[in-house]
């Protein structure tokens, strides 16, 4: 397996190592209750299918979660449906991108209506992101 071309220097499977088992398990379990958007979005960039970039789903990134990473960009794209309106809300996902870029990544962030109704469009801005 190739290392990773990311900032850290740490290839999968030590960052694999660094994390604790209740880490694992949280995001092996996300990865089974995935929403709609999540499955569609999914469908669109796993297998390489968007431009030959790898992305992962459910990925534990220090105390967090990313909804979908490609590690080779260092770029999360990250899906927001309802849950994320609220002022609250806005303040952890505000923490959670300052965390996220402190240590090397890129957030994009979607919404879930783009994802269910122009998922063209959402696609495009990752690849966007991607080759930035």
């Amino acid at each position: 397996m190739r290392a990773l071309a990311t900032r850290r220097n740490i290839n999968h499977f030590d960052e694999m190592a660094m994390l604790s088992p209740q880490q694992l398990e949280r995001a092996r379990r996300l990865r089974r209750i995935d929403t709609e958007c999540e499955r569609r979005l999914w469908a669109k960039l796993r297998d390489r299918r968007l431009n030959g970039f790898k992305f992962v789903r459910q990925l534990p990134v220090g105390p967090f979660v990313a909804d979908f990473a490609c590690r080779e960009v260092m770029l999360i794209v990250e899906v927001d449906g309802a849950t994320h309106s609220t002022a609250e809300e806005h303040s952890y996902d505000a923490r959670r991108t300052v965390y996220l870029e402190a240590n090397g990544w890129r957030v994009l962030r979607v919404r879930n209506d783009d994802v269910l109704r122009n998922i063209d469009d959402v696609l495009e801005g990752i690849v966007t992101a991607v080759v930035r």
